[in-house]
């Protein structure tokens, strides 16, 4: 699934990532259909068009400046880390439960198939500065909402939220109540 780099100016952004994302039925349980971003991932320019269309966004010019970039356990953090560094931002990472060395603060919610927690330290951000949330995948709006608390509640000013793919079906735009920015919709 390799792209030639001289020929991918001529393409769109989205009909590459559209080509880029493959759907496996079933799993993590039957009746879920998963966005498997790895080919993407797999492809350098692909991917390196992803993080400048997820950085750009919040760029000073549009809708930065950005002090922090908060990258979701885990594929997120394989998006946020890079956008974080092209917008000269710091980078935080909300995990699981459980995975955060220092004192934290936690949040729990529903997933489209079960139930999680997540954590980010409580020292991870300064009072008032400017948050942006990346992930992969905005489904229900579960895992960014509480990722939103989270960051509020650790001082943090959320911006927004950008995601490589909205399931807009799944309604999370309106769950999490953020300004919602995505590369793909479905």
């Amino acid at each position: 699934m390799s792209t030639d780099a001289g020929s991918v100016s001529a393409v769109p952004l989205e009909q590459r990532l559209l080509h880029l994302v493959r759907d496996v039925p079933d799993w993590p349980r039957p009746g879920v259909v998963f966005k498997d971003i790895t080919p993407l991932l797999a492809d350098p320019a692909a991917f390196a068009s992803v993080v400048d269309g997820l950085a750009e966004r919040w760029s000073p010019t549009v809708g930065g400046p950005v002090d922090k970039v908060v990258g979701i356990e885990a594929r997120g953090f394989i998006l946020a880390a890079p956008v974080a560094y092209r917008l000269g931002a710091g980078f935080v990472p909300v995990r699981k439960t459980g995975k955060l060395p220092w004192q934290t603060y936690a949040a729990s919610y529903a997933l489209e198939y079960g139930e999680a927690t997540l954590e980010v330290h409580q020292d991870a951000f300064c009072r008032g500065e400017r948050v942006v949330i990346i992930d992969d995948v905005l489904a229900t709006g579960g895992t960014a909402a509480a990722t939103a608390g989270l960051v509020k509640r650790a001082g943090g000013e959320v911006l927004g939220l950008s995601v490589l793919i909205e399931l807009a079906f799944l309604g999370g735009r309106a769950a999490v109540g953020l300004d919602v920015h995505a590369l793909l919709a479905f």
